[in-house]
């Protein structure tokens, strides 16, 4: 993968390089050109105006789709920052309904104290990354035989839905509402699918669960400000729906399915840096302002020598040339990034 890596980078260096010893082979033989012919120097300066207005032409148009491109980014990250804080909401509800549940009465005695204090550290992500054989822990979780009908699973993936680190071990006695949710562990829920457990042992798995899953315990008060922070969520996905079985594990589905890869989708956006095109286009931009507007007009203002014709001319050359060679290739390694 290293060697691959660096061939591709190569291949990318390619153009510059070539565009580089074109633009100093230009710079000698036109310098030659203008000592063997000196009316040479008479054509280089006839064309130095035509040569502005080419120059000045595509770099007005560089510059107006940059502008247009920077515009459109803007308001990109400004629909995302809004569509996140909106979606950062609703995960915040969500993770107030899994702190109502997991700290209710709707285990089966001694769960709780099984996970917090007999596998005190182990997380969620360690369990389902059993194979990496970093957690000597999640190992011993595994190999033990247990008396809650599976259920431990359940609580540990609730369990890892409060923390707002992949680091963390432990939740917190009180639950922390971040401003923005750290991409990795965001990226981490979506990897092991949490919130699924509640579709999968409320709903499509219920029957073998609904003796050890005791829903109903759950107090009213409590089940009432669920309903409400679900609302909160989705009033129109949840807006027939009672405490039950089949509450839970929409929910599940929903949050599983819709708002958290949606929280990462628009962090994803609102966090994404300027484009390479822009990047790409704006040295583009300015070599072509440089060397071919005002290299040429400070020439024509001051009587400079030349050369320095010769050097706008070499240069503009050498910079086309390279839009020619790297063009294709950069977009295509913009497209599949």
């Amino acid at each position: 993968m290293r060697n691959k890596s660096f061939f591709k980078d190569l291949y990318a260096l390619i153009p510059l390089v070539l565009s580089g010893f074109l633009g100093i082979a230009l710079v000698f033989l036109l310098r030659q050109k203008v000592t063997a012919d000196p009316t040479f120097s008479t054509i280089l300066q006839d064309v130095s105006t035509i040569f502005i207005s080419i120059s000045g032409f595509l770099s007005a148009l560089i510059m107006i789709y940059l502008a247009y491109a920077a515009a459109n980014l803007k308001s990109v990250r400004t629909s995302a920052i809004e569509g996140l804080s909106r979606i950062t909401q609703k995960m915040h509800n969500f993770r107030s309904i899994i702190d109502l549940l997991l700290r209710s009465k709707l285990w089966l005695p001694g769960l709780r104290e099984y996970i917090d204090d007999e596998f005190a550290g182990l997380t969620f992500f360690e369990v389902k990354e059993f194979y990496k054989g970093k957690s000597k822990l999640a190992i011993e979780f595994l190999q033990e035989s247990h008396h809650y009908q599976d259920t431990e699973n359940l609580y540990l993936e609730m369990k890892s839905l409060l923390m707002t680190s992949v680091k963390e071990k432990q939740i917190p006695e009180t639950i922390r509402y971040p401003k923005v949710y750290d991409r990795e562990i965001v990226a981490k829920w979506i990897e092991h699918k949490c919130g699924s457990g509640l579709w999968y042992y409320f709903g499509y798995k219920f029957g073998s669960f609904k003796e050890s899953l005791d829903y109903n315990s759950v107090f009213e008060r409590h089940q009432e400000k669920i309903m409400t922070l679900a609302n909160s969520i989705d009033g129109e996905a949840f807006e027939d729906s009672s405490f039950n079985e089949v509450f839970l594990a929409k929910l599940g589905e929903y949050m599983a399915n819709e708002v958290i890869p949606k929280l990462y989708q628009f962090q994803d956006t609102s966090d994404k840096k300027l484009p390479g095109l822009i990047r790409y286009l704006y040295f583009v931009f300015l070599f072509l302002v440089l060397f071919g507007v005002l290299l040429p007009l400070v020439w024509m203002l001051f009587s400079l020598p030349i050369v320095s014709l010769i050097v706008s001319y070499s240069i503009v050359i050498a910079v086309v040339f390279f839009i020619a060679t790297s063009f294709y290739q950069f977009v295509i390694r913009e497209a599949n990034s």
